[in-house]
């Protein structure tokens, strides 16, 4: 197995959205805001080469939403999806499987694109995976707190090209990849958990965004259960501290990856590198 950073550019959302309840005065500490209060965040990717199978783990924003629609994320970096995987030798049409930890925007906008007036999958020749409790949260009737971030044009062509599959809970993606669940996020969010080089590699996608998150109440107002959010978060911190998990962040605008430690202040940052370091 080898496993490859997909770095495809940055964008922007509220600090406050991203931090909920904590004060700006103790999150700008790590995440600096601009004058309009945004934050710059990383659209981070993992491909992961198994054999014949290349899983993309997301697919960032994609390019197909209107240049108002992109007007509010202010997406700049020069990588992309394309530029990324050209860089490890590797063409989007390679791809066998995308693995979608949840159907919110900025993490399945990419997995459909548009051809002429139509609306296709990305990636021509991949397996597309979900689960079904999340795909029915998000497409039979999403709640209004996240509606806006279940785009219909980025999901149900999924559906309607045959490439959708379901992952069972309690089953494993694949030989060394086990999948973990979390249900304060959205529901079902699914975090792929790889065993590699002898080490455990745990995808955070949105349960941990960035290392400034770290501590417990620092929790996303995008969260919709935000004390389910604070419960998940202290099991799977102590889980990783006390197993040396590696954790991969998808958001994080500057850290690829980080281990934890218990201190006094309670669990907190140990070392941070990237992921080629392991």
């Amino acid at each position: 197995m080898k496993l490859y950073t997909i770095d495809t550019g940055f964008f922007k959302l509220d600090g406050g959205a991203m931090f909920g309840v904590v004060p700006k005065s103790l999150w700008q500490r790590t995440n600096p805001a601009d004058a309009n209060n945004l934050c710059t965040w990383a659209n981070r990717l993992l491909l992961i080469e198994d054999g014949n199978r290349l899983t993309l783990v997301d697919t960032a924003l994609g390019d197909k939403q209107d240049a108002k629609f992109f007007g509010h994320y202010y997406l700049h970096g020069d990588d992309t999806l394309d530029k990324s995987l050209a860089k490890f030798g590797f063409h989007r049409d390679d791809i066998t499987d995308v693995f979608l930890t949840h159907l919110h925007f900025d993490h399945c906008g990419g997995a459909i694109k548009m051809q002429g007036e139509r609306f296709i999958p990305a990636f021509k020749n991949a397996k597309f995976w979900s689960n079904e409790k999340h795909w029915n949260w998000a497409t039979i009737d999403p709640n209004p707190r996240e509606k806006a971030s279940f785009l219909k044009e980025n999901i149900l062509p999924i559906q309607e090209s045959g490439q959708l599959n379901f992952i069972q809970e309690g089953q494993s993606y694949a030989d060394d990849i086990q999948v973990r669940y979390a249900y304060g996020h959205t529901e079902a969010m699914m975090l792929p958990q790889i065993q590699y080089k002898g080490k455990t590699i745990l995808y955070m996608a949105d349960l941990l965004p960035s290392v400034g998150h770290i501590p417990l109440p620092y929790v996303m107002s995008y969260d919709v259960r935000p004390l389910v959010t604070m419960e998940e978060r202290k099991s799977y911190w102590q889980e990783a501290v006390d197993n040396e998990y590696i954790l991969f962040f998808e958001h994080d605008p500057v850290n690829e990856c980080c281990t934890l430690q218990q201190t006094e202040k309670g669990i907190r940052v140990k070392d941070i590198f990237k992921l080629s370091d392991i």
